[in-house]
């Protein structure tokens, strides 16, 4: 015998070639199913700790787990607050990854037994109790359903379940591929709706970071800005800030103790600033947070109210004063008129207490106007002239204009009707553009310093017409001088709250203040009230 022979006996090659040929056949299927078993698991295990797509994982192993075994539909019922949710059907269906509680099924007993026991269950379809998948399996002919339990690392995930048309049993080794398989899927849906949480959690932090409108800054243990909010990001001031910060965020990180300052940046900008350690698991600080809010109208205001609350009880003393000053004026302008009537003209004397009675008569116009201007009831409404008004603040400026050799002018039209409003709140407007012209006028080289006032009826209001010829003001600046603290005068000068006190009070009106201005040639204002029809009293 030789080599040849020896070897084909061995293999009985000769007396059966035909089962050789099968059994190698068998082997090579069962090979390449083992491959396609391996490759499916290994699809489903590499996006294990990555970005998953859950959607396109599903899609690629029921194709794939279609060349192995036999069904004819599969869908997964995914719970969803406990309740069972259907989330996806492939491959004939939809694959929808949010969950919807519309989709909430009715759980049945074998649904329920399969995920008890943790094995598949197989159930026959026309006897399962109806619920919103069985009308779809049955048009599709669907006879019998294999249910898999899906379990992950720490609770239980759902069903996934494979229908057949034709009853027919399921092979061991299937099943038993179906349960690894169904194993590792439950991981990957289960680390899928972890990262979804995650996701979700992060992007509500972040929008609600960003939502906040004062500034946080989180600062690392070098006191370098790890993060920041969009308010932070805009500041203008915001590397001198982090600078006047670093001492705070190293005492923080020091002491692990909340810390508290104030922060002076230019242009007074006042920041209150907390900051408040992040600390680990141990308990050790790795970062700060530092929330700063922006103070500086509330202290302005503050300062604002402090001086309105002194400006009251000066007006309180004023008034007092002149109530007081009214007996001895009285005294002195009636003996003065007394002595007149008893002197000749010719008397020398008789120009001396001429004297007496005109200033004494000018002390009481003062004193009169005074008490008008400290009047409690100014937010009463009647009707007044507004001539009247204006007499009444000149009878308080007069002297200040012309200390400071400032011409004024009037032109008051004399048929002017009745205005019904608060006049000692339209005075305390008139009061603050004079002021304003003035202090205009303290600013300018202008040899001759003029101020205009003028009256007069247009288009269903009343005009006080109220110009200047001092500084004037920049175009980029007019649309701002009626803004709360906006002033160019320095602090001991001006809040910057005179145009916007006066502008609430012409609105409460229902009026308007305007202006025209050229810087270097002045400013004009125009105080518009509406005309009402006339009644006095």
């Amino acid at each position: 015998m030789n080599k040849h022979e020896l070897i084909d006996l061995m293999t009985g090659v000769k007396s059966s070639k035909k089962t050789y040929y099968t059994a190698l056949k068998k082997t090579v299927d069962q090979l390449k199913k083992k491959n396609m078993q391996l490759e499916i698991m290994n699809d489903i295990t590499k996006n294990m700790n990555m970005e998953i797509d859950i959607q396109e994982i599903l899609r690629n192993v029921i194709e794939k787990l279609k060349q192995l075994i036999t069904f004819d539909d599969s869908h997964f019922v995914i719970l969803y607050e406990e309740e069972p949710a259907l989330l996806h059907i492939c491959p004939n269906g939809h694959c929808d990854l949010e969950m919807d509680p519309k989709n909430l099924l009715h759980p049945f007993q074998e649904f329920s037994s399969a995920l008890k026991e943790k094995q598949p269950i197989q159930v026959e379809v026309n006897q399962l109790p109806d619920f919103p998948e069985k009308d779809r399996l049955l048009s599709l002919e669907i006879e019998s359903l294999l249910l898999v339990p899906l379990y992950g690392k720490s609770k239980k995930i759902g069903i996934w379940t494979f229908g057949r048309k034709k009853k027919k049993t399921w092979h061991e080794a299937e099943l038993e591929f179906l349960e690894q398989l169904s194993n590792q899927l439950a991981l990957t849906l289960e680390n899928a709706q972890l990262y979804k949480e995650v996701l979700h959690s992060k992007q509500e932090w972040e929008d609600t970071f960003k939502a906040v409108e004062d500034m946080i800054i989180v600062f690392d243990h070098k006191g370098t800005v790890y993060q920041s909010n969009d308010s932070a990001r805009g500041f203008s001031n915001l590397v001198p800030l982090i600078e006047k910060s670093q001492n705070l965020i190293q005492d923080t990180f020091s002491f692990n103790k909340p810390g508290f300052q104030e922060i002076l940046l230019q242009h007074d900008t006042i920041l209150e600033m907390h900051a408040y350690p992040i600390q680990n698991k141990e308990h050790q600080v790795y970062g700060v947070i530092a929330y700063y809010k922006n103070v500086t109208e509330r202290r302005q205001i503050e300062v604002q109210l402090l001086h309105a609350g002194k400006l009251g009880a000066i007006g309180e003393m004023a008034a007092g004063i002149a109530h007081e000053l009214n007996s001895p004026l009285t005294a002195i302008l009636g003996n003065s008129q007394l002595l007149l009537r008893k002197t000749p003209q010719d008397n020398p004397d008789y120009m001396l207490l001429d004297d007496i009675k005109i200033c004494g008569d000018r002390c009481r116009q003062i004193v009169k106007s005074l008490l008008t201007f400290s009047r409690q009831d100014e937010y009463r409404f009647h009707y007044y002239s507004i001539n009247e008004a204006i007499h009444q603040v000149l009878n308080l400026l007069k002297f200040q204009l012309g200390k400071k050799q400032i011409s004024l002018h009037l032109s008051l039209q004399e048929d002017l009707p009745f205005i019904k409003g608060s006049q000692p709140q339209i005075e305390q407007i008139i009061i603050n553009l004079l002021l304003n012209a003035k202090d205009a006028l303290d600013e300018s080289a202008q040899t001759e310093k003029s101020i205009a006032i003028a009256t007069y009826s247009e288009n269903k209001f009343m005009v006080v017409q109220v110009t200047d010829n001092g500084t004037g003001i920049e175009k980029e600046r007019l649309p701002f001088i009626f803004h709360p603290f906006h002033t160019t005068k320095d602090r001991e000068k001006g809040t910057g709250l005179g145009l916007s006190v006066s502008l609430g009070i012409a609105k409460d009106h229902g009026g308007k203040i305007d202006v025209l201005s050229t810087p270097g040639q002045g400013s004009t204002f125009f105080l518009r009230l509406p005309l009402q029809g006339e009644e006095r009293g």
